[in-house]
């Protein structure tokens, strides 16, 4: 594994209907959903150790902290960004955040645990 501080990643994504908490059940506003964000920030997080992980292991989500700051409407490009802050044995914790044309509109830390996929499919047996 080469992991490290630094390894980051960027995400564009223009909102849809289908990206709205509407559409996500997470409220009944036509605006880009937290579900939503997060599963963009945690993309990010994702894409910013591709080619960084040894052969037959991944990452999975342990821990999120998300402030989602202001609302995006549909037809805005969000632009989500994930920077790897620690490295502390298998957890890896990121800052996380999306902008859009406006400003800020979430921040927060999203901590990954590295596994070994085998070992890790057994425990869902």
């Amino acid at each position: 594994m080469s992991l490290r501080t630094g390894l980051s990643a960027v995400i564009d994504l223009t909102v849809s209907e289908a990206d709205t908490a509407i559409a996500m059940r997470s409220g009944e506003v036509p605006v880009l959903a937290t579900p939503r964000i997060l599963a963009l920030v945690e993309e990010a997080t994702v894409r910013a150790l591709d080619g960084h992980l040894a052969v037959g292991a991944s990452t999975v989500g342990m821990r999120v902290q998300l402030e989602h700051i202001s609302p995006t409407p549909i037809g805005s490009v969000v632009r989500a960004e994930a920077n790897l802050e620690k490295v502390e044995g298998r957890r890896l914790v990121f800052h996380v955040s999306a902008r859009d044309e406006r400003g800020l509109v979430a921040a927060g830390k999203v901590t990954r645990v590295v596994v070994d996929v085998d070992r890790f499919m057994e425990k869902t047996l």
